[in-house]
C-alpha cells in the first residue's frame, strides 16, 4: 500500500487501521459516529488523540484529485476541511481512501433544519451558501456540484459559515469565465431547490420557507456579492475617500484585498478603481484579531470580538482615546474579560460550542438581560444566568453522536 500524507508530526500515522478490509467492513476501536451529510461514496470517522478525521473509500485517481483540489483551495484561503492524506494501492483491487480532518462543531444543513436553534436560518443559510460559492469562484474553482450536502455550517456569531467538504467534481483554473460561473450558479440553484424540496416532503422544512424561491434566491444574493467584490468604480480626482470607502465595504462583508488597481480616464477627469477578484480575499476581522490577540476564529465572531475589545477599550481608558497600545489594550482584554469569562463555565459543558461563539453567546444573553432589566448586567451575572437556562440544555456541537 502506499501512503501519501501530510507532513505533520502532530498528525497519526494511521497505520492501525484495517486497510486491507473495505471501508463498509471496517471493525476498530478507534471508529466513531458522528451527525454527517448524504455521501455517495462509504465514509467513515476515526478518532486519534482528541481529534476526529473523516475516510472516504473512492477510486483512487479521483482520490488524489480531490486531495490537491483541497489543498490548492487551502492555499487559496477558500473555507474547506483539511485535506490529510490519500492511502491506494490496497490489496485486492480496493479503492482508495481519502483522509480529511473532521470539521470540529461543524452541521450538515439537514441537522440545521432538526431544531438546534439557528434564528433566520433560511438568511443565513443563503448568505453563507452564496459567499462560499462568490470565494471558490474568486479563487478560479470552478465547483460543478455546489450543495447544501456538499458542504458543512459552522455558527458564527449568530450567523453561519459554510465550508466546501466535497470537490471530486471540480476543477482549478487560473480565473473563470462568466460563463463557467453562471453554469455552476445554475448547478447550485437547481441542487438548492431539490434538495429543499426532499426536506419539505420530509416534513422538516418550515412552512414559511418556499423551496424553488429560496434556491433562485442564492443567485441574486451571489450575484449582489459578486458585483461589490468585482465591479469597476469611477472616481473624481477630488474623491480619494472613496478609496478608502470601498475598502471598508469589503472588509464589512469579510473580504480584504492585496491589490487596487487605479486606471486614469481619457479625458484625465478620474479614475476608474479595480479590484482584482484574484487577490480579494476572506479574514480581515479574523486577520486583526488574530495579530491583536492570538484567537483564531469566524469571521463574524472576530467582528463581534473586536466590537467587545473596542467597548473594553474605552471602559477602561475612560474616553481617553488612544493613550494605550492596542497590543496591551488586547492583552488586558484577555486577561481580564474573554479569559475569565471562558474559565467561568463549567468544565464539562465548555465542548457544547467553540469558545469564541460561547463568548459571543455571553455577550448576547448579557445584552438581552440588561434590556430586560433596564440596566447594565455584569458578566458574571450573565454567566450565572445562562449556563442554567441556556447552555445546560444546548446540544454538544463538537462531536455530535448518531441518533440511536
Amino acid at each position: 500500500m502506499r501512503f501519501q500524507l501530510v507532513a505533520d508530526e502532530a498528525l497519526p500515522d494511521f497505520l492501525d487501521l484495517p486497510w486491507s478490509q473495505p471501508l463498509e467492513e471496517w471493525e476498530s476501536a478507534r471508529l466513531v459516529d458522528v451527525v454527517r451529510g448524504i455521501s455517495r461514496h462509504v465514509v467513515r470517522f476515526v478518532h486519534y488523540d482528541g481529534s476526529i478525521f473523516a475516510v472516504k473509500e473512492i477510486n483512487p485517481r479521483l482520490a488524489r484529485r480531490e486531495y490537491r483540489l483541497l489543498r490548492d483551495l487551502a492555499d487559496h484561503a477558500v473555507p474547506v476541511v483539511e485535506a490529510i492524506g490519500v492511502v491506494s494501492d490496497r490489496p485486492d483491487g480496493l479503492d482508495a481512501i481519502l483522509i480529511t480532518r473532521h470539521l470540529d462543531y461543524s452541521l450538515p444543513y439537514r441537522t440545521l433544519f432538526s431544531g438546534h436553534g439557528v434564528p433566520n436560518l433560511r438568511e443565513h443559510l443563503l448568505d453563507a451558501l452564496a459567499e462560499l460559492l462568490v470565494r471558490v469562484h474568486l479563487a478560479g474553482f470552478f465547483w460543478g456540484d455546489c450543495s447544501l450536502s456538499n458542504a458543512l455550517f459552522r455558527r458564527d456569531a449568530g450567523a453561519l459559515s459554510a465550508y466546501l467538504v466535497d470537490a471530486e467534481t471540480g476543477e482549478m483554473h487560473p480565473t473563470l469565465s462568466d460563463g463557467q460561473r453562471r453554469h455552476d450558479l445554475e448547478i447550485a440553484v437547481e441542487n438548492l431547490g431539490g434538495e429543499l424540496t426532499d426536506l419539505e416532503e420530509a416534513g422538516v422544512l418550515p412552512p414559511a420557507i418556499d423551496p424553488i424561491e429560496t434556491a433562485f434566491e442564492v443567485r441574486r444574493r451571489y450575484e449582489a456579492l459578486w458585483v461589490e467584490l468585482t465591479r469597476e468604480e469611477l472616481i473624481g480626482r477630488n474623491e480619494r475617500h472613496r478609496i478608502h470607502e470601498r475598502l471598508d465595504r469589503l472588509h464589512a462583508l469579510g473580504f480584504d484585498t492585496e491589490e487596487l488597481e487605479l486606471v486614469a480616464n481619457d479625458d484625465q477627469t478620474g479614475y476608474r478603481l479595480r479590484v482584482n477578484p484574484r487577490v480579494v480575499e476572506p479574514g480581515y476581522h479574523q486577520k486583526r484579531l488574530l495579530s491583536l490577540t492570538g484567537l483564531d476564529v469566524q469571521e463574524n465572531q472576530a467582528r463581534r470580538l473586536l466590537d467587545d475589545l473596542l467597548g473594553f477599550r474605552e471602559e477602561i481608558e475612560h474616553g481617553d482615546a488612544g493613550s494605550l497600545p492596542p497590543p496591551i489594550v488586547a492583552y488586558r482584554w484577555l486577561a481580564e474579560a474573554y479569559e475569565p469569562a471562558i474559565a467561568a463555565i463549567p468544565l464539562d459543558l465548555r465542548g457544547k460550542l467553540e469558545p469564541a461563539e460561547l463568548y459571543h453567546q455571553l455577550l448576547e444573553h448579557r445584552w438581552f438581560l440588561s434590556e430586560e432589566q433596564g440596566h447594565y448586567v455584569p458578566m458574571e451575572e450573565a454567566i450565572s444566568s445562562y449556563v442554567p437556562t441556556v447552555l445546560v440544555s444546548a446540544p454538544e456541537e463538537r462531536v455530535l453522536p448518531v441518533d440511536s
